[in-house]
């Protein structure tokens, strides 16, 4: 079949949009081949004559029985649109903020708690297949704990994403999972270790920028250690790539580190008497 036969009358295909980014269309004349546009119905029922070329057809929008699944691999059109309104679909209607795409776990920050981080979840996903149970940070978890055990290699879990994504916290459940099911949560409590040395590392690699007020500024690197019962025996931290130039220049509307302002509001503690700090500051 040619590439062309696809896009027939009733076919539903992904458009540019200035304010909604994509939107969706149904073709309502069959495409050939030397066609200038392309004709469409919007959802609205308006109708548009949508130019095009052999070589800027528009993305084609997946079946509806294929929306909302939980691994965008099994999606059969795999572009930007797709996987937006896929993602979108599963947090609004569904209130899933993890989903796959092949090994990799795509999380959305919901800008709150959810009950889906307790112990019981912990043990649900222990001992089980990634693939056997829904998305979640546990499920990656429980697979580099368990190729570490089987294998007896280090594993590593990559935390990406831009700033406020929620990277400390998706780190703060991976440790919570590796200490749990390590049988050593109570002796070693790993996880609140690491955490209480966030305030220092925050008041001085942390900034307020126009998308976060608490923006991390430099990379960390969290290795843990387990002993030949795979228990947590340790942690240490490295940190990495400090955005050093802030200390001397800040873009319009943020900030220098947490530590100067703090360090300023408190000149008139006995303690800092000898530091010759300012009295009065503007905070931007």
């Amino acid at each position: 079949m040619s590439v062309y036969e696809l896009y027939s009358r009733y076919t539903r295909v992904w458009i540019p949009d200035q304010e909604d980014v994509w939107r969706s269309a149904e073709i309502i004349k069959d495409y050939k081949e030397g066609d200038k546009v392309l004709h469409l119905k919007l959802e609205d029922e308006s109708v548009l004559d949508y130019p095009v070329s052999p070589t800027s057809l528009p993305h084609l929008r997946n079946p509806d029985i294929l929306v909302g699944e939980n691994d965008l691999t099994a999606l059969s059109y795999l572009h930007e649109p797709a996987v937006l309104h896929n993602l979108k679909v599963r947090f609004l209607e569904s209130n899933h903020i993890y989903t796959y795409c092949g090994i990799v776990l795509v999380a959305i920050n919901p800008y709150e708690q959810l009950p889906i981080y307790g112990e019981d979840v912990i043990y649900a996903y222990s001992g089980q297949n990634m693939g056997d149970m829904d998305p979640h940070i546990f499920a990656v978890a429980e697979e580099a704990y368990k190729q570490m055990a089987r294998d007896e290699k280090n594993q590593s879990i990559i935390v990406s994403g831009e700033s406020g994504a929620g990277k400390t916290v998706s780190a703060k459940y991976a440790m919570r999972y590796f200490a749990t099911v390590g049988g050593s949560a109570s002796e070693t409590n790993v996880e609140e270790k690491v955490l209480a040395s966030s305030p220092i590392m925050e008041a001085l690699g942390n900034a307020k920028t126009t998308r976060n007020d608490n923006s991390s500024r430099f990379g960390k690197y969290i290795q843990i250690g387990f002993d030949r019962r795979y228990h947590i025996i340790g942690a240490n931290m490295r940190t990495y790539l400090l955005e050093k130039s802030r200390v001397v220049f800040q873009a319009e509307d943020e900030r220098n580190y947490h530590i100067f302002y703090q360090l300023c509001a408190s000149s008139g503690l006995p303690e800092f008497a000898d530091l010759s700090l300012c009295k009065s500051f503007f905070i931007p």
